[in-house]
């Protein structure tokens, strides 16, 4: 039984080499194939990130361009309104009330590009005193207006969108 063992030396080598050569092949050939999937998907991580970055920088660039020109379409609405003061400080007027007439319509005109574009004036004269929309100056004693209530407006507030933008300042009634 022994010698049967010595003379088959060579068949266990060429098994055990042809065993190995096999799946050694067959490693190497799915260790090159990810290789290069690890490659391709190394080469999409790049272009996908630069391709990000581009986004980034054309965001920026549209959002610089929003605030650079947010205005154009208030300020384009105001050049009538620069116009018509320009017109009338070139007339000579000889009469004060054609001027003022000027600058009231000019003023309307004025107004009404503001509030076509979200700004309200606040002017609470007889109004009850709200501390959200008006800065009390001072009390006084009034009898032609109810306690708590604005008798007088220093300067009127504005209201852009319905936020404040400038307080009234205001003279309250003072309460009883």
């Amino acid at each position: 039984m022994t010698t049967e063992h010595q003379t088959d030396p060579h068949q266990g080598e060429s098994v055990e080499g042809g065993a190995d050569a096999g799946p050694l092949d067959a490693f190497e050939s799915q260790i090159d194939e990810l290789k290069a999937e690890l490659a391709k998907l190394s080469e999409d991580a790049l272009r996908e990130r630069a391709e990000l970055d581009n986004q980034r920088k054309r965001l920026a660039r549209d959002l610089e361009m929003a605030r650079k020109f947010a205005n154009e379409r208030l300020l384009s609405e105001l050049l009538p309104v620069i116009d018509s003061l320009q017109a009338g400080l070139a007339a000579a007027v000889a009469d004060t009330g054609a001027l003022r007439d000027g600058m009231e319509l000019t003023l309307k005109q004025l107004l009404k590009v503001t509030s076509d574009n979200g700004l309200v004036m606040v002017d609470p004269v007889g109004q009850p005193f709200n501390p959200e929309h008006h800065q009390a100056m001072s009390v006084v004693d009034s009898g032609d207006h109810a306690p708590g209530h604005v008798v007088q407006v220093y300067q009127k507030g504005w209201l852009l969108n319905e936020r404040l933008l400038r307080p009234a300042l205001v003279v309250v009634a003072r309460d009883a």
